[in-house]
């Protein structure tokens, strides 16, 4: 059982917790850890490029020159591909990008997100992020202290004032663990987590 250190506010390490293996020491697959990413990234796109193909570009209906004896190679219309202002060959059209995982497998690679970020020791975990109002410059105190900077910050829920307080902050995401996601886990240097929401995270898929 994999157990890492717990950090106040301040930086400072207050105590250590044991993780539970089932959620924070599975075998990273990595297959399936890429697929996620690549289903998220996917289901994200928008789709709607489009170019039009000759037959769908305005004019063109006439043979510009006569088949033979001009000299020109033979040409049948002016929208051709190769022709300024012709049609694109195999234009884009809109489409649907997005495919769909198993829960069984998103349920696997978040795991293996998660397993991964502790073998790395890149999960920081703090005791509380407890704030009297939301302040930008408190929460990048914090920051500070615990040598961070680019982060995924993981909150337990109601926590408004951490989540606002670091809303203006560059390069760090606050989410909630029913929010928690693949791409966002490996995308942030760091992922920092209250003790709660580690517990919650446990709780839910243990």
């Amino acid at each position: 059982m994999a157990n890492v250190s717990v950090y106040n506010i301040e930086g400072k390490e207050v105590e250590t917790i044991d993780l539970n293996d089932a959620v924070f020491g599975v075998e990273v697959n990595e297959h399936l850890v890429h697929m996620a990413v690549v289903n998220q990234l996917a289901n994200k796109r928008q789709g709607t490029q489009k170019a039009k193909t000759r037959s769908e570009v305005s004019g063109g209906g006439r043979k510009p020159w006569r088949q033979k004896g001009t000299g020109h190679a033979r040409q049948g219309s002016t929208r051709a591909p190769q022709w300024t202002g012709g049609g694109v060959v195999f234009a884009p059209v809109p489409r649907d990008y997005s495919f769909k995982m198993n829960r069984k497998e998103k349920r696997a690679a978040l795991l293996s997100a998660l397993t991964s970020r502790v073998e790395e020791k890149k999960l920081i975990v703090v005791d509380e992020l407890a704030f009297e109002a939301p302040k930008t410059k408190d929460f990048a105190k914090v920051l500070k202290n615990l040598d961070v900077s680019k982060a995924l910050v993981v909150l337990e829920d109601g926590n408004v004032n951490a989540e606002m307080s670091a809303k203006n902050i560059p390069d760090v995401k606050t989410a909630k663990t029913n929010t928690i996601n693949v791409y966002d886990i490996l995308k942030y240097n760091t992922v920092i987590a209250t003790k709660a929401a580690v517990r919650n995270i446990e709780e839910v898929y243990a």
